[in-house]
């Protein structure tokens, strides 16, 4: 079950897309955990014809998982991280724009709109206007299915995976004969785990199918072609934009890191494998060269600027790329820290992005980030010394940061109310007197980012609160209702000048909040989508 600042942001995104009905579903669902359709009804005091409505809504958007058990029978449960998702909608329909097109984007949005649909059902909508773009929306439509940013939608993204993994590892558990060991344990997890996303991809490999293109000759049979299967429903794949949004925080890394030069190389190395890249649970890249690199390098990238040589001829592209992937993974110093500031593992000719690394680097800036803010050089000190030191006492701590004992204690404990520092108690008898215990500060980088993203959701919620609250100003709001107006959507000239200046002075402040909002949703996709990554460097 949710906390409480997730629930509540995920309960306002739901009432600003859903209404407010759908919206008290979503409340009972996350304040009391999964229910029956007669519990939902009871503790929402919603009449059943509305409950079951706002449920079929919420499932046709991907925001509600059902699952069917031997004690209640069919359960609901929502799912927080496809309502999350939801803040991201605008940039995924701005990417798709920028790879594919206009016509790509707005079968995005409409889907978007919709939670799934089948192609038929899709040109039926975009056709309305142009009956005459059929064969552009289809282009478009064909291009997305088979570069994976469309998947089919299925019966397995409608049931909680917690669920299936849990039964799954119940009858692996059941084939162990006698007292399970701890690696028996690990192995059923294991292949629990195997099997789940083994059916996932089955499940998720349709979509295209087969169809015998026509023949001009009738000597000679015609060759098949794909096609998209109309049958199949189609729902964003989240994953895919998320890799997008991934590899754009690693090109500004590199540029903050180095220079622009450095930002082209990366960018070009990750866009020779963009391809292969599904998901971000991938700890590094698939291999590449620096010949692959260079190719996608435009003539107009400008390379030397970034790199001081000692020869005045201009060099080849290849040799810059090259220079610039042995500064990229730190060639010069070979050591733990060198590798652990990296961004590409560079031996021989193969070369790799090491996401894993990146990922662990991106997560502790953010906690450096918010730790100066609250504490100030002091407290980002202390922070890196306990990183890289790992449990380390009080004393220690202010000899080496080089901070007055009488300042070190209310920082520590500063910090430790925020959960940005954690303590660690060492008794030296069984009897756990104070007197005679060590006390070890140090950082636990989970506890840590799961506080924090608690805070970043409370300022999301925040946020979205103050947009609505611009919205229903009195002033405001008579403006807005003017100009949806026919006539006045036509000619803005028909507001008069007070109108004018309150309808400008709105959309700056809309704009200033909407910019935050991507800034702390950057911050969110860091800690959160990026987080299973490198646990074990940290």
């Amino acid at each position: 079950m949710a906390d409480a600042d997730t629930a509540r942001l995920c309960v306002q995104i739901i009432h600003s897309h859903f209404g407010p009905l759908t919206a008290k579903v979503a409340f009972t669902l996350l304040s009391r955990g999964r229910l029956t359709l007669a519990q939902l009804v009871r503790y929402s005091s919603l009449k059943p014809r509305i409950a079951r409505a706002c449920i079929l809504v919420l499932v046709q958007h991907n925001v509600l998982w059902h699952a069917q058990t031997e004690e209640d029978g069919e359960v609901f449960e929502i799912n927080t991280d496809e309502c999350l998702t939801r803040l991201r909608f605008g940039r995924y329909v701005w990417q798709t724009e920028q790879l594919f097109g206009t016509a790509a984007a707005e079968i995005v949005q409409l889907i978007l709109d919709h939670g799934k649909l089948r192609p038929p059902d899709i040109m039926s909508h975009l056709l309305v206007g142009d009956p005459k773009g059929i064969a552009l929306y289809s282009q478009a439509l064909y291009k997305l299915v088979t570069t994976s940013y469309l998947k089919p939608s299925t019966i397995l993204a409608h049931v909680s995976p917690r669920d299936k993994r849990i039964r799954y590892e119940s009858e692996e558990k059941a084939k162990i004969s006698g007292f399970p060991t701890a690696k028996e344990l690990r192995e059923a997890r294991e292949t629990a785990a195997a099997r789940l996303k083994r059916e996932e991809e089955e499940a998720e490999n349709v979509g295209l199918k087969k169809k015998a293109a026509s023949s001009r000759s009738g000597k000679r049979k015609a060759e098949p072609e794909e096609v998209v299967d109309d049958d199949v429903y189609f729902r964003i794949n989240y994953d895919k934009y998320n890799v997008h949004i991934r590899n754009k925080l690693i090109e500004s890394a590199a540029r903050e890191r180095f220079n622009d030069g450095a930002a082209l190389v990366i960018r070009a190395t990750l866009k020779a494998t963009e391809s292969k890249q599904k998901t971000i649970e991938d700890i590094r890249s698939d291999s590449s060269t620096a010949a692959n690199i260079a190719m996608e390098l435009s003539d107009d990238d400008d390379l030397a600027s970034g790199l001081v040589t000692s020869s005045s001829k201009k060099q080849k592209t290849i040799t810059l790329v090259k220079s610039y992937l042995g500064m990229l993974a730190f060639a010069d110093n070979p050591s733990p820290a060198g590798r652990a500031a990296s961004f590409v593992s560079y031996s021989g000719s193969k070369v790799y992005v090491e996401f894993g690394i990146i990922a662990t680097r991106l997560r502790r800036r953010v906690l450096e980030a918010v730790t100066r803010e609250r504490h100030g050089d002091d407290g980002v000190r202390v922070l890196r010394l306990l990183l890289d030191t790992g449990k380390v006492d009080e004393k220690q701590i202010s000899k080496v940061a080089m901070i007055a004992p009488k300042d070190i204690r209310p920082l520590l404990s500063a910090m430790s109310a925020e959960s940005l520092i954690s303590i660690q108690e060492v008794p030296k008898s069984a009897d756990r007197n104070p007197t005679r215990t060590f006390y070890l500060w140090y950082v636990d980088p989970q506890k840590a980012s799961s506080v924090l993203l608690g805070n970043l959701y409370k300022t999301l919620y925040n946020i979205e609160m103050r947009k609505t609250a611009e919205d229903e100003e009195p002033g405001v709001k008579a403006v807005l209702q003017k100009r949806e107006r026919s006539d006045v959507s036509q000619d803005e000239g028909l507001l008069t000048r007070n109108e004018r200046e309150a309808l400008k002075e709105w959309e700056s402040k809309i704009e200033r909040l909407t910019i935050l909002e991507a800034r702390v949703e950057e911050a969110v996709f860091i800690l959160r989508d990026l987080g299973p990554l490198g646990n074990g460097e940290e």
